[in-house]
């Protein structure tokens, strides 16, 4: 059986009780330099980015068949010359963040099942973790396993959280991103479920925002609550699926959390990867603007989506000899 059926028959088992229980109830640091003359630097300026783009027609369509001569792309206004193009559905490494804070307790079955159904919806060959959150952010799948394929062990990773507490959102989303640069998949992706609200976090939204503008990871953001949800902020959510080209869900009751989750899954395995070798910058926080122009015969109008901009960091990769 694979994935998809596994997490079908898993969600025809957990869905009608869970959604009846829970609807009614409420850099690591850089080691110090030794003189040794047998040891030598490497120093690379070389990265390459990766954006994940999302063509559309005029009607909202997404749009296949394209290639690599269709794309432009341009950083702070240069063209760029595309080394990668892939539009074959290729795996991913994705991280699922949960809310469990208590303000979510009464819609966390609905979370749970539209995040089964996500998972369904995947690519079979995704790596896939989960970290629930809530005081503090917590590795759904047991050590020392980082990702997972398995319809079961992705089960009880999102069964294991407990609806308690704060929430520790911006912690949640620095360790997503940090998780997701130990996978061997090229593409990143962040699926965030919450109603956006943080108050435990170690991190500040600045710190976190950074992290993002940092990373190539696309984030897509789910926000579930109620319009007198003391701990709703949309922004933030709004906010991060901009800056990383991701997209941005407000399912209007959680009875609409499947369809919404199955639509990310399906614009994951629907977008195409482009990416370049940017020029060498002199160091950090060199943010830099993205522009992806397409054009194709027989489409008068298409529309992409991706980030539009990132910050470029200089890379220092040391060798020992």
């Amino acid at each position: 059986m694979n994935r998809r059926s596994a997490v079908r028959t898993l969600l025809a088992a957990s869905a009608g009780s869970l959604l009846r229980r829970g609807l009614a109830a409420a850099d690591k640091p850089e080691a110090e330099e030794e003189d040794d003359p047998d040891r030598y630097i490497l120093r690379s300026e070389a990265r390459l980015v990766l954006l994940d783009v999302r063509v559309k027609n005029s009607q909202g369509g997404y749009v296949s068949g394209l290639s690599k001569e269709n794309f432009s792309v341009f950083e702070n206004g240069h063209p760029q010359h595309l080394v990668a193009f892939d539009h074959g559905d290729p795996p991913v490494t994705v991280g699922i963040l949960v809310d469990e804070s208590r303000s979510m307790a009464p819609k966390r079955p609905a979370v749970l099942v539209a995040a089964l159904a996500f998972i369904g919806e995947s690519n079979s060959n995704d790596e896939i973790f989960v970290l629930n959150f809530n005081d503090k952010v917590t590795r759904g799948l047991p050590s020392p396993a980082l990702f997972s394929d398995n319809a079961e062990e992705l089960r009880k990773a999102l069964f294991r959280g407990v609806s308690e507490g704060r929430t520790a959102l911006n912690d949640a989303v620095v360790e997503g991103l940090e998780q997701l640069q130990m996978g061997k998949r090229e593409k990143k992706t962040l699926v965030l479920i919450s109603d956006g609200g943080d108050n435990a976090s170690m991190n500040t939204r600045r710190e976190m925002l950074d992290r993002v503008e940092g990373s190539i990871a696309t984030i897509y953001t789910v926000g579930l609550f109620d319009a007198q949800d003391a701990d709703r902020d949309p922004g933030i959510l709004r906010q991060l699926a901009r800056i990383s080209g991701g997209e941005a869900y407000f399912p209007p009751s959680p009875a609409e959390m499947v369809p919404t989750c199955r639509r990310i899954a399906r614009d994951i395995r629907s977008s195409y990867t482009l990416g370049y070798v940017p020029a060498a910058g002199k160091g950090a926080n060199d943010m830099r603007s993205i522009r992806v122009g397409v054009s194709a015969p027989g489409h008068s109008r298409l529309i992409t989506q991706t980030r539009s901009s990132y910050r470029y960091d200089r890379i220092d990769t040391q060798t020992h000899k």
